[in-house]
């Protein structure tokens, strides 16, 4: 995601590197760098020059401070426009209504289905709804299907009428079931068409007439680029949408859309996509997207993460045992089972500042853990609790069992080992630095 044109604009200030103030002439060199970085990366062309002169405009009109570098002060200039460019601050969902009708619209194969099991499935979680999904696509085959598999893998029911060819109705009767069963959220997925259309539009106005949601949402490709824009632009026209979902971010895109769409349409980016897992869905910040942009990572999304993981009373229990030295396998795997609820691994890392460059061409495996887990669930639960039972003849009956090597075993046992030491030195007030340093001297 972004990846291009993070390198594009990193290349564009290198110019000011060295420089000792800014002028004319360099701020001119590097904005012609990141007008052509925006429109590679498929944004609009009188969007990129309107947001390259106002950058101009506030970069040669600043008191660079002598504690400053030019370079650092363009790049905070640039940050702050992106995240203007973008829309400033996070707009939330408008979720009033008794119930609170979400209307769900866009082109076919925009993931408006899956966005819609998506936003069920984090306004349950995290926001402590009770939503009620309603099948409104009566068109494509299998969308009815579709809805109803998600609704069953996050625990959310899904409203349908077999055999039904009419939207509002169906729309209609879920609102007035909502009500009598007592969810406070519908979700009404929609009909797509492979472009825009009168009776697609017509319908959409129609459901819109009857149900008055909300809030209607916009679902839209990233990876089409600027024909997204376009489209946004089409349907908000008819539509007056509240706000726009931008879906498969975290594919091969160019980031056009996302930073052209605000300004076109003038309506809010609410929610990105970034993966196919049912909570892979992120509401959208402006600025810490601004931050990823720029290579300088994403720690408070991080952090948030983690803090949706967190059992405190867990924690308390998990403290209490490393202060024993009673840390074991079964801990380990419940810690990796926590890591790999918080999304990819890759994305995960990406957020920590100057890791996404180092490791963007390396090939980072969801799969990372698969083999440690292996190697642990192939042990016995004596084993597992109290590792040092595994002698000579129950290592290589692990290694047999998890399809790994003797080595392997061994290795993950001496790093286990040491990490049990330096969490119980931690969890005991015991210097940080000496137990880093002690680390150190063992590898050697």
């Amino acid at each position: 995601m972004f990846d291009n044109l993070s390198d594009r604009l990193e290349m564009s200030f290198k110019i000011l590197k060295g420089e000792g103030k800014i002028t004319e002439i360099n701020v001119a060199e590097t904005l012609k760098e990141v007008r052509r970085a925006l429109l590679d990366a498929d944004v609009n062309f009188k969007i990129a020059k309107d947001f390259t002169n106002t950058v101009k405009e506030k970069a040669l009109g600043a008191d660079v401070l002598k504690s400053v570098k030019p370079k650092e002060m363009m790049i905070k200039i640039v940050h702050d426009e992106l995240v203007q460019l973008m829309g400033g601050d996070k707009t939330d969902l408008k979720l009033n209504g008794k119930p609170s009708i979400i209307l769900i619209a866009g082109l076919q194969g925009s993931g408006k289905t899956t966005f819609s099991g998506k936003l069920a499935n984090l306004l349950k979680n995290k926001k402590g709804k009770h939503p009620l999904l309603v099948a409104g696509d009566v068109y494509r085959p299998a969308a009815v299907e579709q809805l109803k598999v998600l609704g069953q893998q996050i625990d959310v029911p899904v409203y349908f009428e077999e055999g039904s060819k009419n939207p509002v109705a169906i729309a209609e009767a879920a609102v007035k079931d909502a009500k009598l069963r007592g969810y406070d959220t519908v979700i009404v997925d929609t009909a797509g068409r492979l472009a825009v259309d009168a009776d697609m539009m017509n319908e959409i106005a129609n459901l819109k007439k009857a149900l008055k949601p909300d809030e209607i949402l916009f679902v839209v490709d990233s990876m089409t680029g600027q024909d997204a824009v376009n489209t946004a632009k089409e349907f908000n026209d008819r539509l007056d949408f509240d706000g726009v979902v931008l879906t498969k971010l975290d594919g091969d895109t160019r980031g056009g859309a996302a930073l052209s769409i605000r300004t076109v349409v003038n309506k809010p980016i609410k929610f990105v996509g970034t993966g196919e897992k049912l909570d892979a869905l992120d509401i959208f910040y402006p600025s810490r997207m601004a931050d990823r942009i720029l290579g300088m990572g994403d720690i408070v999304s991080l952090v948030e993460k983690a803090q949706e993981q967190f059992d405190e009373e867990e924690a308390k229990k998990l403290q209490k045992k490393i202060a024993k030295n009673q840390f074991n396998f079964n801990d380990f795997l419940k810690q990796i089972a926590q890591i790999k609820k918080m999304g990819n691994l890759k994305d995960l890392a990406s957020m920590i500042p100057g890791v996404g460059k180092a490791i963007k061409n390396l090939d980072i495996d969801d799969d990372a853990f698969v083999g440690i887990e292996a190697i642990i669930y192939s042990m016995t639960p004596a084993e597992r609790e109290d590792p040092s039972l595994l002698n000579g003849s129950r290592k290589k009956r692990v290694a047999l069992g998890s399809g790994t090597d003797i080595q392997e075993v061994n290795r993950l046992l001496k790093q286990f080992d040491e990490t049990r030491k330096m969490m119980k030195m931690v969890a005991g007030g015991g210097n940080m630095k000496q137990a880093v340093a002690n680390a150190r001297k063992k590898k050697r």
